[in-house]
């Protein structure tokens, strides 16, 4: 009996079975799809909010310049001028401090959000791998010009203790001056090489900027720069494009160089001065520059680097020849013992435009014709050295 009506309901029980299968295998699929269809919503809103802030109107990068009450402020804005502005109340106003750079609405100029310290913005720091390949045996002469950076800069950041044990101040900063192509840049390349310390590197024209505040507010982020990084060396070629004596401005431009300027001294000796910055400044027109910033204090050495004598010379033509393939003819005392006045980067150019003769000529010896041709082609004319180099 029991045989017979399991034959009887098993295909029954069999699609029974199936059914329950079935309906559980389509409801997993329906929330497997569900989610899928809300995870694809998500996204599509995620999308169409990044395009909305695309096309949202862009913000202007404004400063602070008084803070009223926590609904409300003074601005300055990139165009230079001054607006009493509404802050809104998502703003975390523990970050609103004096001078620093906030974003403005840009048809309202509501303070609508804060910006994160720009002061690592354009400074170029020159990190332990970047650093020249140039080292200080590589130059040749300038022993004296050696010893003085080393006393004013080198030193001072390794043993400041030696400056207190005496009861002096350590050195703030040093000029370096002379003609073009005596081994000014090349030797603060030597240094930047040798010093464990930050080295930050800059060009006086960088500071000139479009807009008013612009170039103030530089000379202020890289001290700021500096401070951060310290100990820490700044190293400002062609000082003179900012540095030039000061007279009764005509234009905005001049007044505001004079007011690069100014703040340049405020910064080298100011309240905060940190002894453990220090300034290397270069030019070739000393004569140019305001008394201003060569007062000691700021600048407490100046070192001339003076076109190289016969030793130096000497010195020179051996040091950028030692990796030449020079024929046995060639006599390098000729050139030496010449009476016109060759600065380094001249004499670097005949040993240069030397080998260039013999390329020229398919060959792989440098021979005395070569060095002749290339005497007179970059001394055939000899540059007028100016009366205040003498």
């Amino acid at each position: 009996m029991n045989e017979n009506l399991k034959l009887i309901y098993e295909p029954e029980l069999n699609q029974i079975l199936i059914g329950l299968i079935c309906k559980k295998k389509t409801e997993v699929l329906k929330d497997y799809f569900e989610e899928d269809v809300d995870n694809l919503k998500r996204q599509l809103i995620i999308f169409q909010n990044e395009i909305s802030r695309f096309q949202s109107v862009p913000l202007i990068v404004g400063q602070l310049m008084e803070k009223l009450d926590n609904n409300s402020c003074i601005v300055g804005s990139t165009t230079g001028n001054n607006y009493l502005v509404r802050i809104i109340s998502s703003i975390d106003h523990s970050r609103l401090k004096l001078n620093s750079s906030v974003a403005l609405h840009r048809n309202s100029n509501a303070l609508v959000n804060h910006l994160e310290d720009e002061g690592d913005s354009g400074i170029n720091i020159i990190l332990p791998v970047e650093k020249p390949k140039v080292k200080l045996n590589e130059i040749g002469g300038l022993e004296k010009q050696k010893e003085e950076i080393r006393e004013t800069i080198e030193l001072p950041l390794i043993n400041q203790k030696l400056y207190e044990n005496i009861g002096i101040d350590s050195p703030n900063g040093v000029l370096l001056y002379g003609p073009p192509g005596t081994g000014k840049t090349m030797l603060v390349k030597a240094i930047a090489s040798k010093t464990t310390a930050t080295f930050i590197k800059a060009v006086g024209s960088e500071f000139v900027q479009k807009y008013l505040g612009e170039g103030p507010r530089m000379v202020r982020d890289l001290f700021k720069t500096a401070k951060k990084y310290s100990p820490s060396i700044i190293f400002i070629d062609e000082i003179d494009a900012i540095a030039t004596r000061r007279f009764d401005a005509q234009t905005g431009a001049d007044r505001e160089v004079q007011r690069i300027l100014m703040e340049f001294l405020s910064q080298m000796d100011g309240f905060e001065k940190n002894p453990n910055v220090k300034i290397i400044m270069c030019t070739n027109r000393i004569d140019t520059l305001d008394p201003a910033i060569l007062r000691p204090g700021r600048i407490d050495r100046k070192i001339e680097f003076p076109l190289p004598n016969l030793k130096e010379k000497r010195f020179m033509f051996q040091t950028l020849t030692k990796s030449m393939n020079l024929s046995d003819e060639v006599d390098l005392e000729f050139f030496v013992t010449k009476q016109e006045k060759l600065s380094g980067a001249v004499i670097a150019a005949i040993c240069q435009e030397a080998g260039i003769q013999a390329i020229r000529k398919n060959r792989y010896i440098i021979t005395q014709n070569d060095f002749s041709n290339s005497y007179r082609l970059n001394v055939g004319f000899p540059l007028k050295i100016p009366d205040f180099y003498s």
